[in-house]
């Protein structure tokens, strides 16, 4: 809309130093630029503040997302707001002062020299939507830094689970620890049965009778695998499998610390464009008013001025760059059947 009515007016206005298209359409000129790139700055805003709930309050976001209705009204309640900021100044603020300082041949706003309103009204298209963009972006990348911490300390507690707790986790596992428990055992029970070999020799032959029937009930509950080739390999597959897993784990947790970082970089992007689009603008209106035009050169204003409509037109392009799903939603929207969603992009969200 900037594009193709802000700035064909305006061009020709800038190069002939004089506005030739009438009083009317100039306060229509005015109406629609502010209101364009004011509804810019809270649509940022409401972008900003729909993620911050898309990360803080999952589960009460995916409860709403089907709400047509409410997302409308959010984007319609934008517009209203940003028509209201400088709509009505615009259109009657020479009727309430009772005259018009705008001299024939010029088109800009009333206010602006009035550095009073020029303040309050920024402190509302600026200030404010600059700090709440900056404190949603803050908090969803803190979140994203508590989640990462979070799955950063399970991994290294897996990593430290003892080898026992490994083993006593499947039945094979256990099979292996009796085999190596038994395999300790055995020199034990031969000390022992050379120390009572003379008291079993005077033993009587009942009492041998029984020692014989323990030993064969002692001897069937042996496992079979009581070999120490069989522990070692029980134990060195065992390892393989455990490294296996804190392999897939670690690639895990690199591909999550990757994407976390891209989420957190492109929020950056965002925010410091936005800065760096309406900051000059903002401050150079100000002083301007202040002084009444005599201290801002009218080539920095310009280019401040210039900053506001790149910003709009940046804006489109510069959230489907950072993320794959206002790509997919643009490609729907403008050509809905090349959309084609690919598996690497369903991974990335």
């Amino acid at each position: 809309l900037a594009g193709a009515f802000c700035i064909p007016l305006y061009v020709p206005y800038v190069l002939t130093g004089r506005w030739i298209f009438g009083r009317s359409l100039c306060k229509l000129w005015l109406v629609v630029d502010y209101l364009l790139c004011t509804s810019s700055v809270f649509n940022i805003v409401l972008i900003s503040y729909d993620r911050f709930l898309s990360v803080t309050r999952a589960v009460a976001y995916r409860a709403q997302q089907g709400n047509t209705r409410q997302a409308v009204l959010k984007m319609v309640l934008v517009w209203v707001l940003a028509f209201l900021l400088y709509g009505p100044a615009i259109i009657s603020w020479e009727y309430i002062s009772g005259q018009s300082i705008i001299p024939t041949g010029e088109c800009y706003a009333e206010f602006f020299y009035n550095w009073y309103f020029l303040m309050t009204a920024s402190m509302l298209e600026f200030f404010t939507p600059f700090i709440s963009v900056m404190f949603f972006n803050l908090s969803i990348y803190l979140n994203i830094q508590k989640r990462t911490k979070m799955r950063l300390d399970v991994f290294h507690e897996v990593h430290n689970q003892s080898f026992t707790e490994e083993m006593e986790r499947s039945p094979e596992a256990k099979l292996s620890l009796k085999c190596c428990k038994w395999e300790q055992k055995e020199s034990a029970e031969t000390l022992d049965l050379s120390k009572s070999k003379a008291q079993a020799a005077t033993s009587s032959s009942s009492t041998d009778g029984k020692d014989l029937l323990t030993t064969s009930s002692e001897s069937s509950r042996k496992p079979k695998c009581c070999n120490k080739k069989s522990c070692k390999n029980s134990a060195s597959t065992l390892s393989s499998e455990k490294r296996v897993k804190m392999v897939s784990q670690s690639t895990t947790q690199r591909f999550r610390l990757s994407r976390d970082k891209k989420v957190a970089k492109s929020l950056a992007i965002i925010v410091g464009i936005f800065g760096i689009c309406w900051a000059p603008y903002t401050l150079l209106m100000i002083i301007r008013a202040g002084c009444h035009g005599q201290c801002i050169s009218e080539f920095w204003y310009e280019t401040s001025f210039w900053l506001l409509w790149i910003n709009s037109a940046v804006n489109p392009a510069l959230y489907p760059l950072c993320h794959s799903s206002f790509r997919r939603a643009f490609i729907k929207l403008l050509c809905p059947k090349k959309l084609k969603i690919q598996p690497h992009d369903a991974l990335q969200n």
